[in-house]
């Protein structure tokens, strides 16, 4: 059950294990430069696990004590991952022990695939969830650790290798964009952070953004889900 599991998740992660490489490894050697032993980005990415906000650490580590500021800072980054939870609540109902870790582990890459993917019927789901978020968080894991540990005997400019995760958010809405024949989910993306982008500027505009998004997958819930299901029996 556990190798047919993880038989079934690893092909998803190829895509993200390629993303997080590219910005474990820069965020291992920006840590590095900084003056940081590869320690600090090992227990960093391993325990925080949020890699933008992994990247705002190694200035709040370099600035003076501000821990109000911080905790701020914190909360503006990751509070998109309030919505994935919620997101989440129905599909990580039963899992056991295992819903603790996926609750830790679930960063965007990770919610993208396990609330989209098509799971074959003969797969355990909560194993397969299981071995998707582990899969990343150890991608995420490694790169940044073995950044840390070249850090030391490379020279070279990391600028724009960030744009490496947003080609793959691009790719993983491209792909779940061609599989909905009703474009409800992708539609209601689109304009609710097209107007909130438009009316409150690039600086504010994230949090409203998800906010209206949430509520606007709530009213249309039902044409939603009977898109999907529609979509599933013609699928079959």
């Amino acid at each position: 059950m556990k190798t047919k599991a993880l038989k079934a998740a690893f092909p998803y992660t190829i895509p993200i294990f390629a993303g997080f490489w590219f910005l474990a490894l820069a965020y291992g050697i920006l840590m590095n430069k900084n003056g940081f032993s590869f320690v600090y980005p090992f227990f960093m990415s391993l325990l925080i696990f949020g890699g933008s906000l992994e990247f705002i650490a190694v200035t709040l580590l370099m600035s003076p004590f501000a821990p109000v500021a911080a905790l701020t800072m914190t909360l503006l980054i990751q509070a998109r991952h309030l919505f994935y939870g919620i997101a989440m609540l129905d599909k990580y109902k039963d899992m056991g022990w295992k819903k603790y870790y996926l609750i830790f582990g679930m960063c965007d890459e990770t919610f993208s695939i396990n609330y989209t993917a098509d799971i074959p019927e003969d797969v355990d789901r909560g194993w397969f969830m299981f071995f998707v978020t582990l899969l990343n968080h150890l991608y995420w894991v490694s790169g940044a650790t073995i950044g840390g540990l070249i850090g030391p005997y490379l020279h070279f400019n990391t600028k724009g290798l960030d744009f490496v995760m947003t080609a793959m958010f691009v790719t993983i809405f491209m792909n779940q964009w061609m599989k909905e024949k009703k474009k409800y989910t992708g539609l209601i993306g689109i304009i609710a952070t097209a107007l909130c982008l438009i009316l409150l500027g690039k600086n504010h505009f994230m949090i409203p953004a998800m906010i209206a998004i949430i509520i606007l997958l709530t009213l249309f819930k039902k044409p939603i889900s009977t898109a999907y299901t529609e979509s599933e029996e013609n699928a079959q």
